[in-house]
């Protein structure tokens, strides 16, 4: 970790729109481009360095292979197939999960000991097969999980308060999926209880709460429809994630990460949860105290995934 160097795998929108943010933030030292196709590779990594004269500060950028994660202090994996005519989720959810595994298995060969992140869909279910492949810590796998789920959420409370979205805090929590929820007993706006927003406010109801929440969930949806796929605001948010891990900042974000208890619902899962993020990773999980729509609703999320965990692990 002396050095912030990142290496992402898979140079797809997803991996680009990373690749972008990071060198227009300036947050880390050195990138390095892997790619099942070489070229492509390189042409992002010349593209990239192409704008360094306008970037915030020095950085190295090339594309590379797998040898380059030995010395990497975080891998991002992005890299992942699309849905075939005529095939199921559960297809689709093996392929990928094969492919993690032969990404995994190279990228440890290296001697890599550093902290993956992985942003390839289903996050929550393929993060796991990460973790299990590596053999590294639960607390150095991690996914993206609902931090963008939760950056869309804060949007859409500003927008109905008309409140920067900097001073609201509000998180998404379980599957990055359908069965994800707001946790809205935790939810607050400049330390204020977002029910005593509410009440305060002539602008929102408890009857928008549900407009909102429908939104959020369906904002990918929306966006597909439209571009054909989102990538600009997760770029941005595994930026945010980077960033909470090079420097060290003991930053809460809610990601996907093993539950060993914390939550009482299934324990063998990676599911998306505020955590602490810090240079070694997770630092803990931060429980919160939910209502009981909550639990039941985490529960829920919980036993989806669970079981198509072990339906992916039994066709692998």
């Amino acid at each position: 970790m002396e050095r912030s160097k990142v290496v992402i795998v898979g140079t797809g929108f997803v991996g680009m729109s990373y690749a972008y943010a990071l060198v227009n933030q300036g947050a880390v030292e050195e990138i390095v481009l892997i790619d099942i196709d070489p070229l492509k590779a390189e042409g992002e990594a010349m593209d990239l360095n192409h704008g360094l004269a306008f970037a915030p500060r020095k950085m190295s950028i090339k594309s590379g292979t797998y040898q380059d994660t030995k010395d990497a202090g975080l891998v991002v994996i992005t890299a992942g197939v699309s849905q075939k005519d005529g095939e199921t989720r559960l297809d689709l959810l093996a392929r990928n999960a094969k492919i993690m595994k032969t990404i995994v298995k190279d990228i440890m060969a290296s001697g890599f000991s550093g902290i993956i992140l992985v942003a390839t869909n289903p996050v929550d279910l393929l993060t796991y097969v990460v973790w299990k492949e590596s053999g590294l810590p639960s607390h150095r796998v991690i996914g993206s999980g609902t931090s963008l789920d939760s950056a869309r959420l804060r949007y859409e409370i500003s927008r109905y308060i008309e409140i920067d979205v900097r001073n609201i805090h509000a998180y998404i929590l379980g599957e990055h999926g359908d069965s994800e929820f707001v946790c809205w007993s935790n939810a607050n706006v400049g330390g204020k209880p977002f029910k005593d927003v509410i009440e305060s406010m002539h602008q929102i109801t408890f009857d928008d709460l549900e407009d909102i929440a429908y939104k959020v969930k369906h904002a990918a949806y929306d966006i597909i429809l439209r571009k054909k796929a989102t990538y600009y605001g997760i770029g941005m948010a595994l930026v945010r994630i980077t960033s909470a891990i090079f420097n060290n900042e003991n930053r809460i974000l809610p990601i996907s990460v093993y539950n060993e208890g914390i939550y009482p619902c299934e324990s063998d899962i990676y599911i998306g949860l505020p955590a602490v993020l810090n240079r070694d990773g997770v630092h803990h999980i931060v429980k919160l105290n939910l209502s009981e729509k909550e639990k039941d609703q985490l529960n829920h999320s919980a036993s989806l995934l669970r079981k198509n965990l072990d339906s992916i692990l039994k066709m692998s």
